[in-house]
């Protein structure tokens, strides 16, 4: 009983947020740093995203605990290992995974070199999936309480929002004046499947009384709002295949949302970047299913034994107290806000008579620079601070290197690498790459990778 309950605790502490994308950020040789901020600067006059191939990305992390810890083929029970991590956990240490593809993507220039706009657009597949430490109520599942009189466990722990969802989205980028570029880009989401409770409170504890009697209170304000999964709980007879292909096509509950960025150089070297990403809501109104436990019961007694049979009545009147209502009420819920901003350095002029650059950066066969990254989630903000080289080895080779400080690991190293050959461009990035020894032990791993065709911008002066 104890495990099952455990289980379903750690299932339903599911939320939803993307992850930082530290190399690909102002890597703008990849077409795809537009998503990460629409004020990047640019440097080809259109590409082409080939479909389903031009962005596909994902990443696990978790800051509490590895694989390792709980699946080690090390002779240690599994009861153990899960009560160790358990134990040295904190209800703010999480495992997140994320994944995304990019199902298709373009973008073209306007304009002269000297007051170039640019337009780009595509859509996208993205799954989220964020796991708090349930603390108090998973030491309540393995240990029950007949240690911990007195204590009070917090249901608060329990915050979930999940997601899988694809964007439309549409950006605008001006060039407005030599020093300044800025961009904004719409978003349509069209929500395929939802999990969202994340203002749950109550508690429970046990305190003794006299003569062997023992007070227990239960308190729960537990809401659990779902949508996209009714009609498969409802002897469904469709095409689930069908039906989460529509839902991908605007057919889901839909939102909106918009990004803005902007890019800055104080002298042709030195570079100043921001963006915010996903500032947006979708409403929720088709397939919903919420699950409401409330009330309060306050139990005098001994401490009943529902799986023997014998407190049938205590059992009745917990549920009558606390009941599990199902209801069909609309939500609406708001996207995870990105904020990222950068400052480089570059240096070495990398300039020849076949120069395809645009912009100043690029000039420059050298930077260097700091990135902070932030995140809202719904309790403290998720936060890195990345410091990067990149290299122009070729003229059709660049090269990012990376090292991160987050919430998952201070050790963090990545690697990305972008390569032009002909009017294809490739690359293929990963992070945390000292973990590649034993992956089961990383706290962290990403990949990205993607193909897109494009032509650069040839009518830049020397």
């Amino acid at each position: 009983m104890r495990k099952t309950l455990l289980l379903f605790i750690f299932s339903v502490s599911i939320s939803c947020f993307s992850q930082n994308r530290e190399i690909l950020y102002n890597f703008t040789s990849v077409p795809q740093s537009l998503l990460s901020n629409p004020g990047s600067d640019v440097k080809y006059n259109w590409f082409i995203g080939v479909p389903l191939l031009s962005g596909i990305s994902a990443n696990v992390g978790s800051s509490g605990f590895s694989a390792y810890d709980l699946f080690a083929n090390n002779g240690v029970d599994f009861n153990t290992k899960l009560r160790n991590v358990v134990f040295s956990s904190s209800r703010n240490d999480k495992l997140v995974i994320n994944e995304q593809v990019e199902l298709f993507s373009g973008g073209f220039k306007i304009g002269d070199w000297q007051k170039s706009a640019y337009i780009s657009s595509g859509m996208y597949q993205e799954l989220d999936v964020l796991t708090y430490m349930p603390k108090d109520p998973a030491i309540l599942a393995l240990d029950g309480n007949k240690d911990y009189l007195g204590k009070v466990f917090n249901f608060g722990d329990l915050s979930m929002k999940g997601e899988m969802l694809s964007v439309f989205h549409v950006g605008y980028h001006k060039n407005i004046s030599d020093k300044l570029i800025i961009g904004v880009r719409g978003k349509i989401y069209s929500s395929v499947f939802n999990v969202s409770s994340t203002q749950n409170s109550g508690y429970f504890y046990t305190i003794p009384s006299t003569n062997s009697i023992y007070e227990q209170v239960i308190n729960s304000n537990i809401l659990v709002n779902t949508s996209g999964f009714l009609n498969y709980t409802r002897n469904y007879t469709g095409n689930a295949k069908s039906d989460i292909t529509k839902k991908t096509l605007f057919g889901g509950n839909l939102g909106l949302g918009f990004d803005a960025g902007l890019t800055y150089y104080f002298q042709k070297n030195i570079q100043f970047t921001a963006s915010i990403i996903d500032v947006g809501f979708i409403k929720h109104a088709k397939d919903i299913e919420n699950y409401s436990l409330k009330g309060t019961y306050n139990y005098m007694g001994l401490t009943p034994d529902f799986l023997s049979g014998s407190s049938t009545n205590i059992y009745q009147a917990f549920k009558k107290a606390i009941p599990l209502d199902t209801l069909h009420n609309k939500y609406t819920t708001w996207r995870p806000v990105k904020f990222n901003s950068s400052v480089q350095y570059s240096f070495g002029d990398g300039r020849n008579s076949e120069c395809s650059c645009s912009g100043n950066e690029m000039k420059y066969k050298n930077s260097v620079g700091a990135q902070l990254f932030a995140m809202t989630t719904p309790r403290m903000p998720l936060m890195a601070l990345t410091a990067y080289y990149r290299r122009q080895i070729f003229e059709s080779l660049e090269m990012k290197a990376t090292y991160t400080v987050d919430s998952f690991s201070v050790k963090n190293i990545g690697l990305g690498l972008s390569t032009t050959i002909g009017k294809v461009n490739f690359y293929m990035m990963a992070d945390n790459l000292l973990e590649f020894r034993d992956v089961s032990k990383a706290n962290s791993m990403s990949f990205q990778l993607g193909l897109n065709v494009f032509f650069p911008d040839k009518n830049t002066p020397d």
